[in-house]
């Protein structure tokens, strides 16, 4: 059976698929915002390629190089505001996850001027977001493809709005973008898609659809990090043309099922932690994949089969790779926790029924110490 699956982003890839494809950018107006940050989008060459498209098009254009990772819902609030000012007519994000998904959102706060910043959760804009572009430069969130973005709310805490309204129309797909990215960015954001690609295959949701994308994506990602904690050495280009590849099957994955608690309770690592977010999904991930092996036994097994590991080697690999050990909570903070999490969709996706109870077993387990 087929899952349900909606996916209307039309994706240009390949080398020099912005320059190639200049006709794009006037179809949607003569002005638009550039959302990035100071960081990918300069050193990967993606925006200074970006510029000269625009340039070529006759598109005007105004920077927003303001968003940072773990964007802030003021923070697109107010990039909003720099759109309406500026007057465009679509928005145009450059970056990795925090920049695509921020742009998704400023897209909604530049039609809808009187929405708060953390209204945006509610869904309750009255007109539709404004047109938006993406171009990727890193190999991890798949947001190009989702109708996901994972923003901060004012409290410090991080919260995804998802739906129709937070597709981009169109994303360059270039992998040369990814090129220019250090080793723990290329560790981070692979191990972030490994975690989509794992997360949908053995998710309640998950159907044919989703598994080809999940199966497509999950060896070459797994073979790519092994060999990057062994050697420590960064990928050659054709390995990131594969992982680069590879996270956008994973977002095609998790745009049909979504994804499972290791997302959810990742969060609180990277919040009050400062655990890069591939990474904080990825402490949780061999508890995931035991809770599968008893719930999902069929796909957990195939899942290591496809790895070519058991278990106890998978759960040492990630381990090793997410080094997390100095982190420790309290029985307070476990507690804290959890009471934020009641009726989460991730957790009822999850292999059998997860609960607020089985997410303080795992922290407990992880983190707690005597």
């Amino acid at each position: 059976m087929f899952s349900d699956y909606y996916m209307p982003v039309r994706v240009l890839s390949g080398k020099d698929a912005i320059f190639r494809n200049k006709d794009v950018f006037t179809k949607y107006g003569t002005k638009c915002l550039i959302v990035c940050g100071k960081g990918s989008s300069v050193a990967s060459g993606a925006l200074e390629d970006l510029k000269t498209a625009l340039d070529e098009a006759s598109v005007e254009y105004t920077i927003f190089d303001s968003i940072t990772q773990n964007p802030l819902t003021t923070d697109c609030q107010n990039a909003g505001q720099v759109a309406r000012d500026f007057g465009v007519e679509y928005i145009i994000g450059v970056g990795g996850g925090s920049q695509l998904d921020a742009s998704k959102a400023i897209a909604v706060y530049a039609s809808n001027k009187f929405l708060s910043a953390d209204d945006i959760y509610t869904g309750d804009f009255m007109l539709p977001p404004l047109p938006v572009i993406l171009v990727g430069t890193t190999s991890g969130t798949g947001s190009e493809v989702t109708g996901v973005s994972v923003l901060t709310n004012e409290s410090g805490r991080k919260k995804s709005v998802s739906g129709e309204n937070y597709y981009a129309k169109v994303s360059f797909a270039d992998p040369k973008y990814t090129y220019s990215m250090p080793m723990g960015v290329t560790v981070s954001t692979a191990i972030d898609a490994f975690c989509h690609a794992v997360e949908s295959l053995l998710s309640n949701k998950s159907g044919e659809q989703s598994k080809m994308y999940s199966k497509r994506a999950i060896p070459s990602i797994w073979n790519a990090l092994t060999k990057m904690a062994k050697t420590n050495e960064l990928p050659d280009k054709g390995t990131r043309d594969e992982l680069y590849t590879c996270s956008l099957f994973a977002g095609l994955a998790i745009n049909s099922t979504g994804t499972c608690y290791p997302h959810t309770l990742g969060y609180t690592l990277t919040e009050d932690y400062g655990l890069p977010h591939g990474l904080a999904c990825a402490a949780f991930l061999p508890s995931f994949v035991k809770r599968a092996l008893e719930y999902k036994n069929a796909e957990a097994t195939e899942f290591l089969s496809m790895i070519n590991m058991n278990y106890l080697e998978f759960e040492r690999t990630v381990f090793s790779i997410v080094k997390a050990d100095d982190i420790s909570m309290t029985d307070e903070q476990i507690k804290a926790y959890c009471e934020r999490w009641e009726n989460v969709k991730n957790f009822i996706n999850s292999p059998g029924g997860f609960t607020v109870t089985d997410a303080a077993d795992v922290l407990s387990e992880l983190f707690l110490k005597n």
